[in-house]
C-alpha cells in the first residue's frame, strides 16, 4: 500500500514531462510558435496572422528555423489606434 502513491506521483511527473508543443500553433495573446515543416513554408505568415487575429492583434514573425524539430516563432502586437 505504501508504493501505490509513489507510483501515481511518478506517473504524473512522467506524463507532465511529455507535454508541450504539439501539432499546430502553441501560444497565447502575446505570440507563439509553429512547428517547422516544409508543408508550412508558404503559409506560416498567414497562420500567425490568423492566430493573432483572435485577439484583434497583428503578427510579426521573429524567427524561422528551417529544420525538423525547430519552430517558427512570432509575436502578436497591438494594432495602431486600438484601445483595449
Amino acid at each position: 500500500m505504501g508504493r501505490s502513491p509513489l507510483i501515481v506521483v511518478a506517473l504524473c511527473v512522467l506524463l507532465t514531462a511529455c507535454t508541450g508543443p504539439g501539432r499546430g500553433i502553441t501560444g497565447n495573446d502575446t505570440g507563439g510558435i509553429i512547428p517547422y515543416s516544409p508543408a508550412v513554408e508558404g503559409s506560416y505568415r498567414q497562420m500567425a496572422a490568423d492566430y493573432c487575429a483572435h485577439w484583434h492583434r497583428l503578427s510579426r514573425v521573429t524567427s524561422v528555423h528551417r529544420e525538423y524539430g525547430d519552430y517558427i516563432s512570432f509575436v502578436c502586437v497591438d494594432r495602431p489606434g486600438v484601445i483595449h
